[in-house]
């Protein structure tokens, strides 16, 4: 017998404000032609005045408790990645766990960017596997419009606030990669990129900060990086990109994506694509995409799926699962 950390429910939630292209006209020397084809993002949704990212992971964790049948105090652990908790400390975790009333169990943030949830699901695979936790609550909930330099039309015109969430539960598997649940996972980071993506400030500085980026320097790593992690983790379980039903990618921009595929051999109808309307929304972006994939009706129970993200540190990564 062998233990997997198997998907149970998933769920996302999107702030009510939508605001295209269009709208960033008013305010940013742009045009919605140059953000799509340069992103491939069409519109995004920004979190309301006084709605923090904990309000929106709280909000995507009932949705995912929802799907799954379960109770907040059937879950025994919360994983929050995320890069814009509403304070310093406690956990945007904690904040979670009070919200929906749950009332044991642990909680935690993981911060690794863009590629955060999946370290998170990751960590998550590990509690499980150790007999840590039977039942983990992974979200990822940003709020990375308040992180924008708004003179920067490069960069503020890409990101997006949202969170998306699923449960792993500890279910028997035969120990082969016809499996359904966590299959394998890829983790790196390199800390001497660390100047091509980050945010100008922190507590220590006694500044919030905003977010600086190196476009072209992170659109060459992330292509090279996001196939050669996808590939390693295909490996460790045995498959290969032939075996894959579908990639659903940190959602980004649409070129990278592309770029992605293209070097796994895949074709973009075997990829969950969000980008257009959420824009890059850092370690929500994934669970997101799973989520609309799943309502969309392209995610089906069996399937092979991975995930991959990079984000600043530089930090990226890879999940096999079988949903």
């Amino acid at each position: 017998m062998t233990i997997r950390a198997v998907v149970k429910g998933v769920g996302h939630y999107l702030p009510e404000r939508v605001v295209a292209n269009a709208d960033l006209e008013t305010l940013v020397d742009t045009t919605d032609e140059w953000i799509k084809s340069r992103s491939g993002i069409e519109r995004r949704h920004y979190a309301a005045e006084g709605q923090t990212t904990a309000d929106l992971g709280t909000r995507a964790a009932r949705a995912a408790l929802a799907d799954a049948g379960l109770a907040p105090n059937d879950i025994d652990a919360i994983i929050v990645a995320t890069s814009t908790a509403d304070l310093t400390f406690p956990s945007a975790a904690t904040m979670i766990q009070d919200g929906l009333g749950m009332t044991k169990g642990f909680a935690f943030d993981v911060q690794a960017v863009c590629a955060g949830f999946v370290f998170a699901l990751t960590n998550a695979n590990a509690l499980i596997l150790s007999g840590q936790a039977k039942r983990v609550l992974v979200i990822g909930a940003e709020t990375f419009s308040r992180l924008m330099d708004w003179s920067d039309r490069t960069t503020c015109v890409l990101f997006g606030d949202g969170a998306g969430a699923l449960v792993l539960e500890a279910a028997e598997g035969d120990g082969t990669n016809a499996d359904r649940g966590i299959l394998s996972a890829d983790l790196n980071s390199d800390g001497r990129f660390r100047d091509l993506l980050y945010v100008d400030g922190g507590s220590s500085t006694g500044t919030t900060g905003h977010l600086r980026m190196e476009g072209r320097e992170v659109f060459r790593h992330a292509v090279e990086k996001l196939a050669e992690t996808a590939h390693t983790a295909l490996a460790k379980a045995g498959l290969t990109s032939d075996d894959v039903d579908w990639i659903v990618p940190h959602q980004a921009n649409i070129r990278i994506i592309e770029a992605t595929a293209k070097r796994m051999q895949l074709s973009m109808d075997r990829v969950v694509v969000t980008v257009q309307d959420h824009g890059n929304t850092s370690a929500a972006s994934i669970p997101l995409a799973l989520s609309v994939g799943k309502a969309r009706g392209q995610i089906k129970e069996g399937d092979l799926l991975v995930t991959e993200a990079i984000g600043g540190g530089l930090a990226w990564g890879s999940v096999v699962l079988r949903w």
